[in-house]
């Protein structure tokens, strides 16, 4: 039998403190947008990227965004990371994968909603492809959501197959690649500006990071393996 056993001063300095410096980072740089630059010429560029790419919008190309940003759905992710932190359980025999997964993917998005609420960003000022939904545009969740699930489990196989070259760069190019993908179809379907994803990029990389650190590289999560002895 196998008993889990949590160091809660560790999850409080590796885990708790990193996000929550990032939650307020976030609502800052979300505010800082809202209510400072929103005049500027940086928001303004920033605005003058959506008009261009709806602009040279064509049916082709908004049915392939369609289903790229599709991968990023809440079902989607939920459904996918719910599947993945059972199979890295009963694939390597241990809890500290699946949590790092569920973690990282949990923390971009309780961060992400946090952010929506005091910083209220309207969507870009084009024709929206997708219902909006009722959060508001900054930061991208959809990319964020994207980068913690794709490079996460991209990490997860990496360092158990650290041996293989091809295998590690074929992780990546699909982790990185699909969140990409995503961020250039939610600016293209007008759901999100540049500094939008930018932004829900860098949220998904460090709650992956915090994870990771805490889960992965310097477990606060460990099993103790009690023996049964029959006599």
């Amino acid at each position: 039998m196998s008993k889990m056993s949590v160091d809660f001063k560790g999850v409080s300095r590796l885990i708790l403190a990193p996000l929550a410096i990032m939650a307020v980072l976030t609502i800052g740089v979300g505010l800082l947008i809202t209510k400072v630059l929103q005049t500027t010429t940086l928001i303004a560029n920033d605005e003058g990227v959506n008009a261009q790419l709806a602009g040279d919008r064509t049916a082709y190309w908004s049915s392939i965004t369609d289903v790229i940003s599709s991968l990023s759905d809440t079902p989607v992710i939920i459904t996918a990371t719910a599947l993945l932190v059972i199979g890295f359980r009963l694939a390597f025999k241990r809890w500290n994968e699946s949590i790092f997964l569920a973690l990282a993917v949990f923390s971009q998005s309780a961060i992400f909603l946090l952010a929506t609420v005091f910083a209220e960003r309207k969507r870009p000022a084009v024709e929206h492809l997708d219902p909006a939904p009722p959060t508001s545009s900054f930061p991208s969740g959809h990319t964020s959501a994207a980068v913690a699930f794709y490079c996460g489990v991209a990490l997860v196989l990496t360092i158990h197959t650290h041996r293989f070259k091809i295998l590690n760069v074929l992780w990546w190019v699909i982790g990185l690649g699909i969140p990409v993908g995503i961020a250039f179809s939610r600016m293209y379907r007008g759901m999100h500006h540049l500094s939008d994803v930018s932004w829900g990029f860098l949220l998904g990389l460090v709650c992956i990071a915090v994870a990771a650190n805490a889960l992965l590289f310097r477990p606060v999560v460990a099993e103790k393996k009690k023996k049964v002895l029959s006599t």
